[in-house]
């Protein structure tokens, strides 16, 4: 296994991860209703729009976004925000970090984490800490970034629109 920078051919693969994550948080962390709101964005205008943000984030910093990658392909993903998105937070995003099921529990999410932080850490940041938004519902995410040393840091809210 091998953590290595997201390139424009990878686009596929991970787009097939992000389908992952994506309901993933829909059946691991709701009702139907949930399950079916994130299913329900992932069309084919959704994917050309989120992988062209992904280029133009990895056009700005080419170590964003991160792939775990097994003999058979890409199992998983790290995408922190670009430093100049740090002022979101004022500090820097971890955006989403996604492993295949079968990958969990084999130790990759670590190198995923490290990778995450390796680019945090070369970011100027107004304040040096790496902040994400993780459902309180996700136990097995929480548990990791228990483990990881992340703590509560204020709470986010959401209305719709």
């Amino acid at each position: 296994m091998t953590v290595r920078p997201y390139d424009e051919s990878d686009a596929d693969d991970l787009w097939s991860l992000k389908r992952g994550f994506e309901l993933g948080i829909g059946s691991e962390t709701g009702g139907q209703d949930k399950a079916a709101t994130y299913a329900a964005k992932l069309t084919e205008e959704y994917r050309k729009r989120w992988l062209a943000w992904v280029e133009r984030c990895v056009d700005e910093d080419p170590d964003c976004v991160q792939l775990a990658v097994h003999e058979d392909g890409p199992v998983g993903y790290v995408f922190v925000l670009p430093g100049s998105l740090a002022f979101i937070w004022d500090a820097a995003v971890l955006n989403e970090v996604y492993l295949d099921p079968p990958a969990r529990g084999t130790g990759v999410a670590d190198d995923l984490m490290d990778a995450a932080l390796d680019c945090a850490r070369s970011q100027p940041l107004p304040l040096d800490r790496l902040v994400l938004d993780v459902d309180r519902e996700n136990d097995r995410a929480r548990a990791f970034y228990d483990r990881w040393g992340f703590e509560h840091w204020g709470e986010m809210v959401a209305r719709e629109l």
